[in-house]
């Protein structure tokens, strides 16, 4: 229990989900789920306060009008991490700023480095770095891809699956999915199939004919030029004409 919000009296308290820790607002009515919020990266329990754990659940929170169009500038968590909006646009917050800290000026700062980007076609950038592998230190980065999202270590990925929640994926989940795809083979690639072997010609027999005469065949064509062979030698041969006068 952290404490009651001060605008609705329901309690704030801080819990531990499957993807990790959270603050949530009041109990289940009905149907009606409570909100909640995941903490952000770096937090620790002994972190959170009512205060900060009242900024959270206050997310995404308006930053003020921007200055072109007046149109509001929202910061808050979403599926790739923390970023702030202006319109349809959206731009990521470095993961050395706070979206519960960053300012008016930041975010228009940031939403213009946006715009003058999508000019040209940029390389592909992780949406966030989960963390460090714990084998290695070398940073583990999450991306979205063709075929869905996957997570990142040197030269290996591991595809996330569907029922993880992108911003609630922790560190030791994205070691355990690059640990999984590991074990099958480096990026899941199948092995080529090993070709088969070439079939043997079919070997040929030698037959001799009703002449003494041997010709080569094949299996199949040797079988009937057989019986034929035994049917001839069986055939009684004429007797040859009598020498001499008849008695």
């Amino acid at each position: 229990m952290l404490g009651e919000d001060p605008v609705t009296g329901k309690q704030v308290t801080l819990r531990k989900g499957p993807y990790g820790l959270y603050v949530q607002l009041g109990e289940p009515e009905g149907k009606e789920k409570p909100k909640r919020s995941s903490l952000l990266k770096g937090m620790t329990p002994d972190d959170v306060t009512l205060e900060k754990a009242l900024a959270l659940l206050n997310l995404p929170r308006e930053l003020g009008p921007h200055p072109e169009d007046g149109e509001t500038i929202l910061a808050g968590v979403g599926r790739f991490g923390p970023y702030v909006k202006h319109g349809p646009k959206y731009k990521s917050i470095p993961p050395d700023e706070s979206v519960l800290d960053i300012g008016m000026n930041r975010a228009v700062t940031l939403l213009a480095e946006a715009k003058g980007a999508a000019r040209g076609r940029a390389a592909v950038k992780p949406l966030r770095t989960i963390g460090n592998h714990p084998a290695d230190d070398q940073p583990i980065e999450l991306y979205d891809g063709k075929y869905g999202h996957y997570v990142k270590h040197g030269k290996l990925n591991a595809t996330v699956p569907r029922d993880i929640a992108l911003e609630e994926l922790t560190l030791d989940q994205a070691v355990t999915l690059l640990r999984e795809r590991a074990a099958k083979g480096t990026n899941g690639k199948k092995p080529a199939r090993a070709k088969a072997a070439p079939k043997k010609a079919a070997t040929k027999k030698a037959v001799p004919n009703a002449d003494g005469v041997v010709a080569e065949l094949t299996p199949k064509a040797a079988a009937p030029k057989k019986a034929a062979a035994r049917k001839k030698a069986a055939k009684p041969k004429a007797a040859p004409p009598r020498t001499g006068t008849d008695g």
